[in-house]
């Protein structure tokens, strides 16, 4: 039996099975491509090209990003690169819009037609590391026979989401390998390097999303993702990362209305925290000025006989004469 049919039936019993679906996301998978998209795992097609102006369109959608993401694909390419594998980014549509590969590994992943414009989305191309990371919008791991497609069974694929500013869906970074000594302990230690770049890239896309703001990161336990919320200069959060809306439950891919940062830092203000305020904005622009009187009067926005009456009021008129 050729390996195409062995695994056709593979497919189709583990679809056809009243419980794998429920037991397995893989299987649950393998029934979305085969009855939703109605594909199927015996075509030998290569991955099939959307038209250049749709990849330009989305270059041209995704040009920020793919600029922040550049610098980590480096850097993540130079950690797996030599052991055979390729780096491939898409766009939320499973498009491929740029990759990292070595010379001479490129006609071996050409052979399925992976490169830029592939669309590997799961409609297009059922169960993959790119497509159902899409789908599930989560880290998934696709090892040789789990892939949908027959022809597609000696790579192992690890995928996982980017997520943009608003907390929506933008991307996937996905490491490709057809080494046969792919074991279940180096998929887990690159899914684990592949997620550390996909945090890195959100990060530097959300503090380029707000370049005028304060960015503090804040420790969510038992949630994932970057969590990091932009605030104003009235300590009001405008921004917050997908980890954070969904902790505190942010809509997702809307404009934040603007919130005291107070209410997500677990601090309640009162009348009586008015004075702890204006003690500590007193005391940064003190600071700025080093301790000329005048000058953090002129920060504040305020008269130095005002500021001098006010130190006073606070018990600062002994720090800085």
């Amino acid at each position: 039996m050729s390996i195409s049919k062995h695994h056709t039936d593979f497919v189709s019993t583990a679809v056809n099975s009243p419980s794998a679906a429920a037991q397995s996301w893989v299987a649950s998978s393998w029934r979305r491509s085969l009855l939703n998209y109605e594909l199927d795992p015996s075509n030998q097609k290569k991955i099939a090209r959307v038209e250049s102006d749709v990849l330009e369109q989305s270059l041209e959608r995704l040009g920020a990003l793919i600029q922040s993401a550049s610098y980590e694909m480096d850097r993540l390419f130079g950690l797996v690169g030599e052991s055979g594998c390729g780096l491939y980014l898409t766009d939320r549509d499973g498009i491929v819009l740029d990759h990292r590969c070595k010379d001479g590994d490129l006609r071996q992943f050409g052979e399925v037609g992976l490169g830029p414009g592939a669309n590997c989305s799961e409609a297009a191309e059922g169960t993959n590391g790119m497509g159902t990371c899409l789908a599930e919008q989560r880290t998934v791991i696709i090892h040789r026979n789990e892939h949908f497609h027959a022809r597609n069974t000696s790579f192992t694929c690890i995928a996982a989401p980017v997520f943009g500013a608003d907390g929506e869906i933008l991307a996937a970074l996905d490491i490709s390998t057809a080494r046969n000594d792919q074991t279940k302990s180096t998929n887990l230690l690159m899914a684990n390097a592949l997620l550390q770049s996909t945090r890195r890239i959100e990060e530097v896309s959300f503090r380029n999303a707000y370049p005028n703001t304060r960015i503090i990161a804040l420790d969510l336990q038992g949630h994932e993702g970057v969590a990091l919320m932009a605030v104003n200069t009235d300590d009001l959060v405008v921004g917050a990362t997908r980890a954070v809306r969904l902790a505190f439950g942010l809509p997702i891919k809307t404009i934040l209305e603007p919130k005291p940062a107070a209410d997500f830092l677990e601090q309640e203000y009162s009348a009586r925290d008015i004075s702890a305020i204006q003690k500590s904005a007193i005391l940064r622009a003190l600071s700025r000025s080093s301790g000329n009187v005048s000058a953090a009067a002129r920060q504040l926005g305020i008269g130095r006989t005002t500021l001098y009456r006010r130190m006073k009021t606070l018990g600062l008129q002994n720090q800085f004469s």
